[in-house]
């Protein structure tokens, strides 16, 4: 068995890349995708009470965002399925992140009720494509489901 130079073992010596990453948005593959990014913050706070020292700890709100980075064609055919073109005027929907790595251990996480922040077009001079980066709202991450 391989081991990493942590001496962790390697699953079959082979980590995730992007090939192993498939997105989907509201049900539907989506492969004109180039980047994908998300997370989740908490509020976390130290409690004070007698002396200098917290004496215990309190977690607040959880706040999730993202992005998504499409080529112009992939925004164009998300923003015909809007009733009035704009990307923002879309109804929420959930984007599953699967992780399908040759060793057959599937991750999966999914954002909920996604919806898209902004939307535009960024060409200059000698461009041969175009990718747009796309801000995402969403209530919350089920990781690793």
């Amino acid at each position: 068995m391989a081991l990493n130079i942590n001496g962790v073992p390697f699953i079959n010596g082979k980590l995730y890349d992007w090939a192993d990453i498939v997105v989907t948005i509201a049900g539907v593959p989506v492969t004109g995708i180039t980047g994908i990014e998300y997370k989740d913050d908490q509020d976390i706070v130290l409690k004070y009470g007698a002396g200098r020292l917290p004496v215990g700890v309190a977690k607040g709100r959880i706040t999730c965002s993202g992005k998504l980075i499409l080529y112009q064609e992939e925004v164009e055919s998300l923003q015909r399925q809007s009733p009035t073109g704009r990307l923002q005027d879309l109804a929420p929907f959930d984007i599953i992140v699967n992780y399908l790595p040759d060793t057959g251990i599937v991750s999966t996480d999914k954002l909920r009720n996604c919806m898209f922040k902004n939307n535009g077009r960024n060409w200059k001079e000698g461009d041969t494509g175009q990718t747009e980066e796309i801000d995402l709202v969403m209530s919350h991450i089920e990781w690793n489901k």
